[in-house]
């Protein structure tokens, strides 16, 4: 069931969603990010990449990239310019986009996206330095080889560090069964907490869990982090849109009081994206038909998407980075009763996490192994 529904008009929500149509298709395609495994992935920080490029597309290119992203050509700069600084707005969230170089490269397109800085392409130790700072030491290095045939390499990063509104207390995280996608079952630490009622609900089959992080210098949510928990067997394509469906698609529990147990995990991937492309619409891009003569006189086109993801989910917070590379060749005391529901993601769960308006994702991630300790 797909929720690409955005309340609102104007350009921001045309973006919201485009970038909710783009995650949709990309998390569904059988080719895409999971695998049937563990994964996290970044639906905005690709939309973003592929936007930048996008901006230099002429001619089919530029119709087969705009069928894909919802925007191509010129008017594609002026939405990852609006689309970045947005992102940027908050405390907790660094947007940063970069292009190294060995083509010669249009005035007229580096002008147009005047928040990307552009270099010329030397040395990988000082890419590697800039991903590095960043992501905040997240990802530590490039995903992707350089070699002599890449004339332009594009790098989008998107790194998140909130602090949780209402911290698990540590005293409760204890050793508790997880049960992985293949039935294996283990002990991993555990944690538990209390949400309030109205930060649980349902879509569809599928239990989403909001946990808030603290608020910004403007009062402002930085992120919202959702946890979401489908049907069993039902895999991540089946569970993880469920964290954007609209207010109308949610049904509230019939609960006073909402426990949690929830692992402590992290979740880090390297996706080739290249392989994902021809599922999302994008073809004549990656072949020497390609038309980027908005970009550089040098006839380029895309040869290489790579994208490394990274969330841990902890006590007192969330972490998360994705770097995104193209590369180019030529209370009181309640009374009782209560009626208490309590989830125990204690199977193969998701995490979401979009923006402060909790319509655009910005990472996508699906636990179906037994987790790796935060």
């Amino acid at each position: 069931m797909a929720h690409s529904v955005v309340r609102g008009t104007g350009p921001a929500a045309d973006r919201a969603r485009a970038v909710q149509r783009f995650g949709e298709r990309w998390l569904r395609d059988p080719a895409g990010p999971g695998g049937g495994g563990s994964f996290v992935c970044s639906p905005a920080g690709l939309w973003l990449a592929l936007a930048s490029v996008a901006a230099g597309a002429r001619g089919e290119s530029a119709r087969e990239l705009r069928a894909a992203l919802g925007t191509a050509g010129r008017e594609a700069a002026d939405a990852v310019t609006a689309g970045a600084r947005e992102l940027a707005g908050t405390d907790a969230l660094g947007v940063a986009t970069r292009v190294w170089s060995r083509a010669p490269l249009h005035r007229e397109y580096r002008e147009a996206l005047p928040d990307v800085g552009f270099g010329p392409m030397e040395d990988a130790e000082e890419i590697d330095a800039w991903v590095r700072e960043a992501t905040g030491g997240l990802i530590g290095r490039l995903p992707l080889s350089l070699d002599d045939s890449m004339l332009l390499v594009l790098v989008n990063v998107l790194a998140l560090k909130a602090r949780w509104e209402d911290p698990f207390d540590r005293e409760r995280t204890r050793d508790r069964p997880f049960t992985d996608a293949a039935g294996t079952c283990r002990e991993v630490p555990t944690m538990h907490g209390d949400p309030a009622p109205w930060d649980v609900w349902m879509a569809g089959g599928t239990f989403v869990v909001e946990l808030r992080c603290r608020t910004g210098r403007a009062g402002s949510a930085p992120a919202r982090v959702r946890l979401v928990l489908g049907r069993p067997g039902e895999g991540a394509a089946d569970v993880l849109t469920a964290a954007w469906a609209p207010a109308e698609a949610r049904t509230r529990l019939d609960a006073d009081a909402v426990s949690i147990a929830v692992p402590r995990f992290t979740l880090r991937t390297n996706i080739q994206v290249t392989d994902h492309l021809p599922g999302l619409g994008i073809r004549l891009s990656t072949t020497a038909a390609a038309d980027f003569s908005g970009l550089s006189p040098v006839p380029l086109m895309i040869s290489q998407v790579v994208q490394e993801a990274v969330v841990k989910v902890a006590e007192e917070g969330v972490e998360a980075a994705a770097v995104t590379v193209l590369a180019a060749p030529a209370g009181a005391a309640p009374p009782p009763p209560r009626r208490v529901l309590h989830l125990a993601f204690d199977r193969p769960f998701g995490i979401v996490v979009l923006d402060g308006a909790g319509e655009l994702p910005l990472f996508a991630g699906w636990q179906a192994d037994i987790p790796a300790g935060g």
